[in-house]
């Protein structure tokens, strides 16, 4: 008997006029195929890139593609995950089905990307107990998401670190122009700012400016092998009642 095909994976990003953003998604995108050859990746965006995510469904739906997992790409449960991403889902072609992944965060394998880019660099394992880190967001008016990136500097502090900030480029305080100012106060020995977003754009580059005083700036998540293998770990998760739904 011929097993029902894997669900095609949609990768819903946000999308920016920063051409760089939509570049380091489709590196993501391109270390996740890798990572699993057989199956089937499409890129999507909300906004102001192409394809839309409207367009990848309507030409899944055209080639017969019957089942998708829409992955949201995003670190956090805030508006986009919890409003906008559904609203343009409930607009798919009726003959696909389709399920909405969880987003990307948290997960330790973000925490352990966090970490590759520190030391890419210039920090070391030997480095942290002296050093204080600046868990930089991009921000949301969502209480819950701001609760979750609050969570993940706490347990992250406990992993030897010499102190660990949470800090918010919008909508939230402290900046972290202030985090840094904070973990100078705090007797840190040395400073780094680490970017908890995916790929650069205007608040990432609002980031990097109040990065200026710290000792070490690492660069965005982008296409680090930890977060292709978190983007695998839940669309794996999301495709399971589909495919046991299909007797697979």
């Amino acid at each position: 008997m011929r097993r029902p095909a894997s669900p095609v994976l949609v990768v819903v990003a946000h999308g920016s006029r920063d051409p760089r953003h939509a570049a380091t998604v489709h590196a993501l995108v391109r270390q996740v195929r890798a990572r699993r050859p057989g199956l089937r990746v499409e890129t999507g965006f909300l906004d102001f890139n192409i394809p839309s995510v409207q367009g990848v469904l309507e030409s899944l739906a055209a080639e017969g593609v019957r089942d998708v997992v829409a992955l949201p790409l995003l670190l956090t449960r805030a508006f986009h995950a919890k409003a906008d991403i559904p609203a343009v889902l409930r607009e798919a072609p009726s003959r696909l089905r389709v399920r909405q992944a969880d987003v990307l965060g948290p997960s330790p394998l973000l925490t352990a990307a966090l970490e590759r880019r520190l030391y890419e660099a210039g920090l070391s394992p030997a480095d942290k107990s002296s050093t204080g880190v600046v868990l930089a967001s991009a921000g949301s008016t969502d209480p819950e998401a701001i609760a979750v990136i609050a969570e993940i500097a706490r347990e992250w502090r406990h992993t030897g670190w010499c102190a660990v900030r949470p800090a918010f480029a919008s909508a939230s305080l402290p900046r972290t122009e202030d985090a840094v100012r904070e973990l100078r106060a705090a007797g840190c020995a040395r400073v780094a700012v680490a970017p908890y977003v995916l790929a650069p754009g205007f608040l990432p580059d609002r980031i990097a400016r109040g990065a200026a005083d710290a000792d070490v700036l690492a660069d965005v998540l982008g296409p680090a092998p930890e977060v292709a293998e978190v983007l695998l770990e839940r669309y794996d998760a999301a495709r399971t009642p589909v495919l046991t739904a299909l007797g697979a």
